[in-house]
């Protein structure tokens, strides 16, 4: 079952009653993922905006775009990025609340899958959002469960830049468990990461639409460890990104409104 919440009906129509778009906020876990995209903008280091929360801001503009990114910040107590959906869900309720963006973009890394065509470093822009590791045997948390859910239609602009296009799961794990990759071929996910869902789900109590834009570090159904191989390619994958990011904004610069597709 597919979860479509309100928020995405906002970009539905045309452009005279589509929502504004001025300020866009773009979302990284790490700070290796982001900082390469944080140079190429020339953005403003705003520090921790939302105490307690870790996170910092950066922040500066892209044509006529207010553009902010965010990053999850450090754990304070194992001093390492502050991977994984609860993180990532309280950071964007913090986005939601005090910078009140008109898009949220998830940037960051993936797992690819090359059953799907998938290689390092290419970029995807998501289609759709679910779960992969919540499996809850209920009648009807099933499907609660896996939450499986629309993001922002971004599919003209995929076309126009050149990105692939496929569905993202999400779960806590980097590594990959046989009865995820059950639920991952089920769902017929082109990504595998470990913050889009939550932030999906999190925007969507805000009424803010949420546009997922990934690059590969590594193959899923390949036969390298995620973990060496994430950090293999790293770099590479979050150079690409950068150069995705930028692209997509000067794509959105000429979009007066959310419109769909984008």
């Amino acid at each position: 079952a597919r979860h479509t919440p309100s928020l995405h009906a906002q970009c539905m129509g045309n452009s005279m009653t589509a929502p504004p778009l001025r300020s866009v906020v773009i979302m990284f876990a790490m700070e290796q993922e982001a900082a390469p995209t944080i140079s190429r903008l020339g953005l403003a280091s705003k520090g921790a905006f939302a105490p307690p929360l870790p996170c910092l801001a950066y922040s500066g503009t892209k044509g006529r775009l207010d553009v902010t990114i965010v990053v999850n910040g450090n754990d304070a107590h194992y001093k390492v990025a502050a991977a994984g959906t609860v993180p990532a869900a309280l950071t964007v309720n913090a986005v939601c609340d005090k910078l009140k963006p008109d898009l949220i973009i998830n940037a960051g890394t993936c797992g690819g899958f090359k059953a799907k065509g998938g290689a390092i470093a290419d970029v995807y822009v998501i289609k759709e959002s679910a779960n992969h590791d919540r499996r809850i045997g209920i009648p009807g948390f099933s499907e609660y469960g896996v939450y499986r859910t629309a993001t922002v239609d971004g599919s003209a602009m995929a076309d126009a830049l050149g990105f692939k296009q496929g569905l993202c799961s999400t779960g806590n794990s980097l590594d990959l468990a046989p009865v995820d990759m059950e639920e991952m071929l089920k769902l017929g996910a082109a990504c595998k990461e470990m913050e889009l869902s939550g932030i999906v789900y999190t925007a969507g109590m805000h009424g803010v639409p949420v546009l997922g834009l990934k690059a590969i570090t590594d193959i899923v159904d390949g036969d390298k460890p995620s973990a060496e191989e994430f950090v293999q390619n790293l770099g590479k994958a979050a150079k690409a990104i950068e150069e995705a990011t930028v692209s997509v904004l000067g794509y959105l610069e000429g979009k007066e409104t959310l419109t769909k597709p984008l």
